[in-house]
């Protein structure tokens, strides 16, 4: 019978072993097509999955979840953060798999739940969520006992109905695939029956059905099953050999059949937690009790003992509430007939806060732009603390100077976010601590350094040291000559602070004379300067940097010119021609070019002429002095020192010479001094008639062409001058028959100068050192008429004497030859006066 009964179990197990298979095939395919629907907690993703699953098995489209499109995964950089890594997600698809091996009993132990819970972490921006994945259970695992086999002694005088606890069977599982059956093999001696404890487990209890004879049969061997209520069903068997003995009949009684303590977690090992009691009525061997653990696992031995006389319970080893916050173990009494009794335990550890916060930096997007807008994501923490209660209970802030703020998030998530705007030209990185505290007594606290650094934006305009800048550069400078040198600071970094410059208008003209390096700022002379054509001129310098968009600014750069005694005074009258002719008659003072005619009658300080000339230069270099260097009669004559004025030193005697040349050099008062040199003739004669004879003289014993021609022309000129003042004496005759006319107010016995219609043209170029009268007369008869007085000479500006021509055009009425006459004979002789700057 009991072979039929092992042949049936056999089959029944090869037909198990098929439903197996197809079970876990078809687990297998839920776990690949289930995952949650998103959880009502804000950024949270579930899924749920069967147990050892292959490693590859997919588990969920993670990355469609979360609202990815696969294009967008190379740019967002989606992963896992996690501590130990179950899971791995694609890089292409976004999908999430299986990378470790799944035990859910390994994992979550006898946890009616068991989950993993991690987080998924995107860029760009930065974000973070919290993905759970619940491990369901599969039934991998089958009931086991303790041990191989159970003794039971059992008196031969126990009566039927009694009692046989037997051990239970474990199985890993949770759920329904733990619940477990036991089944007996037929014996007409012995029943099965299967109390409920008050916590929903089931204890097998051995019935005696009749009375035992020790002398007919003395041992019975049965096989107890224990079946889970998994599909396919798992099972374990244990023998259990029963012998019959004489006379003990009272087992050990318990005196609870829970006990239950609280014990604080990391008391030291051999801590006393509590005493179970049995009792046992017999007396002698069969009385003594001792105590064991019953169908425990290896971790209960490894943190507890039991005393098997005093039936005390006591840690043998560190307990942590982390790991695990409850223990249930049965305990076992047995007396010395072999009868057995079972009692439960349970001891629930009492947290203490006992650890510290840990911080787990997920992300930290380094460097930010300075112009991130306040609310920007720069880091992400995790911070778990693995007390419970209070103890856990973690509140974070930041420690530094920083515009920097940390938010807390889902799931015991943080953000650490800019407070306010950045501005890396005042802070290029910002270093921060996080510090993480619990709320135990005492609380605990840990802390995770941060380094933000901060990348530059072009933010700054280039500035110049100096809104304006002056140069002063002395004239006839080298071309390329370094005028001044502009620099402006960019306070951005890299590109966006590298500085070039350039030119960018000014006055007229000015982006001829000078360049700019585009590196240095440094500007230099395209030409060489003259002060006389230009005295100062203005750029515009841009200073732009590198960035993008180019940020600029300008300044203004002034340059002055400065004068050097690079001209030599011009003389303009006597005209240097004129003087030069003069000179080139060899050892004579023949008046071939300019000459006075001075009266033997004059005085002391008679004006005889005035020498005029101008420098171009200015200042010091255009201070004008005046000297007598060469004379006939040095005594005769002298030159004022600043005016010019050629006068006569002392009265004319009759002992002087008809015929005298002076030679005056002008110079200036630049370093070195430079000079030029003025000829003039002047014939010592009452009127020109006297004079005649002696030019005449001269004329005739003239050798040289030059004065031969010379002479000719004033012969020429004296003619011309005749005729014309008949011309007027005629006019005037007639005139005076109706009256004296008002024109000729200013004819009177008036010395003239016959070279002072020769005034040049450009007499207003550089400086006039002098203030004189100018007479000019359109000519003199060589018989003086009886004139009534004449009123006094008008005082014009020389201005209007020279025809109010401005600067660089001549004007007709100095432009005559000299000894020209003008050209109306009776125009009236008009005195003038000349200004000139004052000598300081």
């Amino acid at each position: 019978m009991a072979v039929g009964e092992r042949q049936r179990e056999s089959g029944s197990r090869r037909r198990a072993g098929g439903r197996v298979l197809v079970l876990l095939l078809g687990a297998l395919l839920l776990g690949l097509c289930c995952r949650a629907a998103a959880a009502a907690a804000s950024e949270r993703i579930r899924y749920a999955i069967p147990e050892e699953l292959g490693r590859g098995s997919l588990v969920g489209p993670l990355a469609r979840d979360l609202g990815l499109s696969p294009a967008e995964l190379p740019a967002r950089k989606l992963r896992l953060s996690a501590e130990k890594q179950y899971f791995g997600v694609s890089g292409e698809s976004g999908n999430l798999y299986v990378s470790e091996r799944l035990d859910r009993e390994e994992m979550c132990g006898e946890s009616a739940s068991c989950s993993v819970s991690f987080e998924a972490l995107v860029q760009n921006p930065l974000n973070v969520f919290h993905v759970e994945v619940a491990i369901q259970d599969v039934n991998d695992n089958a009931p086991t006992f303790s041990k191989a086999a159970l003794d039971l002694e059992i008196t031969e005088l126990t009566l039927p109905g009694a009692r046989f606890p037997l051990e239970m069977a474990r199985d890993a599982d949770v759920g329904s695939n733990s619940l477990l059956t036991y089944q007996l093999t037929g014996n007409p001696a012995f029943t099965l029956d299967v109390k409920e404890s008050p916590d929903g487990s089931k204890r097998p209890e051995l019935v005696l059905e009749r009375e035992l004879d020790r002398e007919k049969q003395s041992s019975f061997e049965l096989v107890l099953t224990a079946v889970d209520g998994g599909d396919p069903v798992r099972s374990g068997t244990v023998q259990i050999r029963v012998n019959v003995t004489d006379a003990n009949d009272n087992a050990p009684v318990f005196g609870k059949s829970l006990y239950e303590a609280q014990v604080r977690e990391n008391v030291p090992a051999g801590s006393l937690v509590l005493q179970v009691r049995a009792t046992d009525a017999d007396a002698g061997s069969n009385g003594r009790v001792s105590y064991s653990f019953g169908n425990v696992p290896d971790d209960v031995r490894a943190l507890f003992s039991v005393e098997s006389e005093s039936g005390e319970v006591r840690t043998a080893g560190p307990l942590d509430f982390e790991e695990k916050n409850q223990y249930s173990f049965g305990l076992e009494a047995r007396d010395g007939g072999g009868l057995t009794a079972h009692c439960k335990v349970q001891i629930d550890i009492i947290d203490e806060n006992d650890n510290a916060p840990e911080i787990t930096v997920l992300s930290v997007s380094s460097p930010v732009p300075e112009d991130a807008p306040a609310g920007t994501v720069v880091a992400l923490l995790k911070v778990r603390d693995r007390d419970s209660g209070e103890n856990g209970q973690v509140w974070c802030e930041l420690s530094g100077e920083a515009p920097l703020s940390i938010v807390a998030s889902s799931g015991g998530s943080y953000k650490v976010v800019t407070a306010s705007a950045l501005d890396r030209e005042q802070a290029s990185e910002h270093r921060v601590t996080v510090v993480a505290r619990d709320r135990g007594s005492p609380p605990l606290w840990s802390r995770a350094s941060l380094v933000l650094e901060v990348s530059d934006v072009n933010d700054n305009a280039p500035v110049f040291e100096e809104a304006a800048y002056s140069a002063y550069v002395a004239e006839n400078n080298a071309a390329g000559a370094s005028v001044v040198r502009v620099q402006a600071r960019d306070a951005d970094a890299g590109a966006n602070g590298r500085v070039s410059y350039w030119l960018a208008g000014g006055s007229a003209g000015a982006a001829a004379y000078v360049s700019v390096e585009a590196r240095s700022g440094a500007v230099y002379a395209q030409r060489s300067f003259d002060y006389e054509q230009c005295r100062e001129f203005s750029v515009a310098v841009r200073a732009q940097d590198g960035g993008a968009p180019a940020r600029s600014s300008t300044a203004t750069v002034r340059v002055f010119v400065l004068d050097r005694n690079d001209n030599a005074p011009r003389v303009l009258w006597p005209a240097p021609g004129d003087a030069a002719a003069a000179s080139g008659a060899s050892g004579s003072s023949s008046p071939s070019g300019p000459f006075e005619v001075v009266p033997r009658s004059a005085e002391a300080g008679y004006l005889v002429a005035k020498v005029v000339a101008v420098d171009a230069d200015a200042g010091r270099n255009a201070w004008l002095s005046y000297e007598l260097v060469q004379a006939s009669e040095p005594a005769l004559f002298r030159v004022g020192l600043h005016s010019g004025e050629v006068r006569t030193a002392r009265a004319v005697s009759e002992r002087d010479a008809a015929k005298q040349r002076l030679v005056a050099v002008v110079k200036d008062h630049g370093q070195p001094a430079l000079s030029a040199t003025a000829t003039l003739h002047v014939v010592l004669a009452e009127s020109l008639q006297e004079a005649l004879p002696e030019l005449s003289e001269r004329a005739a014993g003239a050798d040289s062409p030059a004065e031969l021609q010379f002479y000719l022309v004033l012969a020429l000129a004296l003619l011309s001058a005749l005729f014309l003042l008949s011309v007027a004496l005629a006019v005037l005759a007639r005139l005076r028959r109706a009256g004296p006319p008002a024109v000729l107010r200013c004819l009177g016995a008036q010395r003239f100068s016959v070279a002072g219609a020769a005034f040049p043209a450009d007499f207003c170029e550089g400086t006039l050192p002098y203030s004189y009268n100018l007479c000019v007369a359109p000519g003199r008869a060589l018989a003086q008429p009886a004139w009534p007085s004449p009123p006094p000479l008008p005082v014009v500006p020389a201005e209007d004497l020279l025809g109010a021509e401005p600067c660089g055009k001549p004007s007709p009425s100095i432009s005559a030859g000299a000894g020209e006459p003008p050209a109306d004979p009776d125009a009236p002789q008009v005195c003038k006066p000349a200004r000139s700057p004052s000598f300081p």
